[in-house]
């Protein structure tokens, strides 16, 4: 049986470029060896796509960006194909049969590498354009989330523009509508990067601030002491089936709350707790909500939906869902659904079949007008 070509795509222009080498090393060091001919394309801060060669990154925990390596072509020169092409050193063109997005961040995981590969007509692994990009946007996705008839905490957004008109007016809102402490986070980032717990009022500007510096848009919401419950959901194979849902997991950060530092710089940053410590009622209640936030936003693949656990009141609230979650050794995604059942190199497996099994579905599609 003729191996797969499998393009692992990591990098990015976003805040979370560092982020990303981790994951796709250990996407690249867990594929299926008998299944796929890995091809690593890297790229840059500065939007451009290298081949590198597998060979010199199998093993590491984080991956390179090697300037010098021969560029990718998107779209192809060549006629006789319509997908992702790389050129290799002898400047031969090859295609690539699926592509496997490890990017996180905007200008990576919101919609824009989805629909460039859309245009290259080549399979990709995980969600497509609409629901990528609506997830990354944690107020659209609220909102969402809110009209289904998911549970969330209540929050404000704010654009940076009109903020810098009215920052004093902004203050007095925040403080009239929900007191403190409050968490200020950019609209459309992950990995933590830019968020704040702010305790007391004098401390929102700086927070704003920083948060702006990130994304044009920002959410200020109530911050509720709350326990972090996370679960992976995944596409059925099974066509027009129900998604599959982990077992819940639960992250205790050391630190005040799971911030970048607690995710990636601090080795003791978190507890990792598989599964979470709920009764059966609040398990089941959590992957119902994940079940229905996969839905609502139309994904496909996979996602990680995160939730917010009420101390006091023991409610659960959607917070926010990840469309290309972490996928590092270390990460909450392939954990949970190695302690369901699938472990880490099947669960890629099947992510490169759904991505394969869906663009056949979409190739089937009629795309001109018929009388």
């Amino acid at each position: 049986m003729k191996k797969l070509r499998v393009a692992v795509l990591y990098g990015g222009r976003s805040g979370e470029h560092e982020v990303s080498l981790q994951s796709a090393a250990s996407v690249i060091n867990h594929l299926d060896r008998d299944r796929f001919d890995i091809v690593p394309v890297a790229i840059d801060k500065q939007g451009h796509w290298h081949l590198n060669d597998v060979s010199l990154i199998e093993g590491k925990k984080s991956l390179p960006v090697f300037k010098d390596a021969p560029r990718v072509v998107l779209p192809p020169k060549s006629a006789d194909t319509s997908s992702l092409v790389r050129l290799g050193r002898s400047g031969e063109a090859e295609a690539i049969d699926v592509v496997f997005p490890v990017v996180h961040g905007p200008l990576c995981e919101d919609g824009t590498i989805q629909g460039l590969l859309e245009l290259a007509d080549v399979p990709y692994v995980g969600c497509g354009v609409l629901a990528s990009a609506m997830a990354m946007d944690k107020e659209v996705a609220k909102r969402l989330a809110r009209d289904a008839g998911l549970p969330i905490v209540p929050y404000v957004s704010l654009q940076h523009e009109r903020w810098k008109k009215e920052k004093q007016q902004s203050a007095e809102q925040i403080q009239k509508a929900f007191g403190y402490p409050v968490f200020v986070k950019p609209a459309n980032l992950g990995s933590s990067v830019g968020v704040h717990k702010v305790k007391e009022a004098d401390g929102l500007n700086a927070a704003l601030e920083n948060a702006f510096e990130y994304d044009s848009k920002v959410l200020v919401e109530v911050a509720v002491d709350a326990r972090e419950i996370e679960v992976s959901v995944l596409e059925n194979l099974e066509s027009g089936a129900d998604p599959l849902v982990s077992i819940p997991g639960e992250i205790v950060p050391a630190h005040e709350f799971y911030s970048y530092e607690a995710k990636y710089l601090d080795e003791n940053g978190a507890a990792l707790i598989i599964p979470a410590r709920l009764e059966a009622e609040e398990m089941k209640r959590a992957q119902d909500i994940a079940k229905k936030a996969f839905l609502t936003i139309e994904c496909e693949g996979m996602a990680r939906v995160d939730l917010l656990l009420d101390r006091a009141s023991g409610k659960l609230f959607f917070n926010e869902l990840n469309t290309i979650p972490g996928f590092t050794s270390i990460s909450m995604y392939p954990k949970m659904w190695e302690a369901s059942g699938i472990r880490y190199a099947e669960l890629l497996s099947k992510l490169v079949d759904l991505a394969i099994s869906r663009h056949k579905r979409k190739k089937a599609l009629v795309r001109e007008f018929r009388i």
